[in-house]
């Protein structure tokens, strides 16, 4: 009885604090100022090294919030982890993880024009060429991950249409298609993270998807079409894949706009998780600003999904509720529990609902 009551009590605090975000949280004065409290936030508050995988999706949320804000704060940040960071991505020249940081330093060329921003890229570039890849029985190919379709192709792409230089998009494309090829299920419009999972279930006897790991490939999507002229000759295969994936990704949208660590068994993760939600109301708000999703369709699904991350701020404005590190569905997260590249999916999800004008 009292655990009813207090679920009860629980209930309906939040869904009172979710009726007053419906009145405002569609502003665009009130996006904004919600992306920079979490991007201050977070900026109080590092962690990892500057060249880390997780500061590489967190900065590429501080590159989106840039350009939708025009903060001279953030743009201050971003120019100070690339002087930190020397230009350089991480060490490990094949590791997809180790040049995801690539992405800020190529945008921020874009507005500076410092050749020394992206020159270290550039020969990390021509070292990975250069560099066999030797795979083994559980790493078959160079990008054996999917979350590693984040980290490097949108990097490949972003410098190959700077320098205009088809051929990092090409090699890009070749490592893409290897993955994709080992990974994505054409039955379930999902991707494994990686091959070990081909026969693991969930506790409902359903296939293991996370949500997080699928995040990251339908933000690689976004972030490689948003470079893509539109008569580019692979772009078609691109389109069709985000296609495929976010009608389904719509149909595991739970009722508080959110989506659960494990996609096919949310009833063993209960409460929304930030990171995966992020990159999926980012997506999916992408693809409706961009003409490749039906805006009658999909924009109640992206503004349930905006409601929903919009309750997973706390009042100092971290983003609460996300999945630490890991390779798997996990339900270790809880509103005080944060991770930088879950404040980076919440910036880049806000800079493409802001664009939708919904409070108009």
């Amino acid at each position: 009885m009292k655990k009813l009551i207090l679920f009860s009590i629980c209930l309906v605090l939040t869904l009172s604090c979710f009726g007053e975000t419906t009145d405002k949280s569609y502003k665009s004065s009130e996006i904004k100022k919600l992306m920079l409290n979490a991007a201050y936030w977070q900026l109080k508050h590092p962690q990892h090294e500057l060249t880390d995988w997780t500061n590489g999706t967190f900065y590429a949320g501080i590159s989106a919030a840039y350009k939708i804000t025009h903060d001279k704060k953030l743009m201050q940040a971003m120019l100070d982890m690339g002087e930190k960071n020397q230009w350089k991505p991480g060490p490990r020249v094949k590791f997809a993880d180790d040049l995801a940081i690539a992405q800020t330093y190529i945008d921020l060329y874009r507005i500076t024009k410092e050749r020394k921003m992206i020159e270290p890229f550039i020969n990390t570039l021509d070292n990975f060429k250069k560099t066999p890849y030797i795979g083994s029985v559980n790493k078959p190919i160079t990008w054996w991950w999917c979350d590693a379709l984040f980290m490097a192709p949108p990097a490949f792409v972003k410098i190959g249409m700077t320098l205009k230089d088809p051929s990092y998009l090409a090699l890009s494309d070749s490592l893409f298609r290897e993955t994709y090829n080992l990974l994505y299920s054409n039955e379930d419009h999902l991707f494994y993270r990686d091959k070990s999972y081909f026969s693991k279930k969930e506790k409902n006897g359903q296939k293991i998807f996370w949500s997080r790991g699928n995040g990251w490939v339908m933000g690689s999507l976004v972030l490689i079409l948003s470079e893509f002229p539109k008569d580019y000759k692979q772009r078609f295969f691109y389109e069709t894949l985000f296609k495929e994936m976010a009608q389904k990704i719509t149909s595991l949208q739970q009722k508080d706009g959110l989506w659960r660590a494990s996609l096919l068994d949310p009833e063993s993760y209960p409460g929304g998780e930030a990171s995966g939600s992020g990159f999926y109301t980012y997506t999916l708000a992408w693809g409706v600003n961009n003409g490749l999703l039906n805006r009658t369709e999909y924009l109640p699904v992206v503004k349930k999904a905006w409601l929903g991350m919009c309750s997973l701020i706390q009042p100092d404005g971290r983003v609460g509720w996300v999945q630490q590190i890991g390779s798997d569905p996990q339900a270790n997260f809880s509103a005080s529990v944060t991770e930088v590249y879950g404040t980076g999916a919440f910036l880049l999800a806000g800079s493409e609902v802001v664009k939708l004008k919904l409070n108009k």
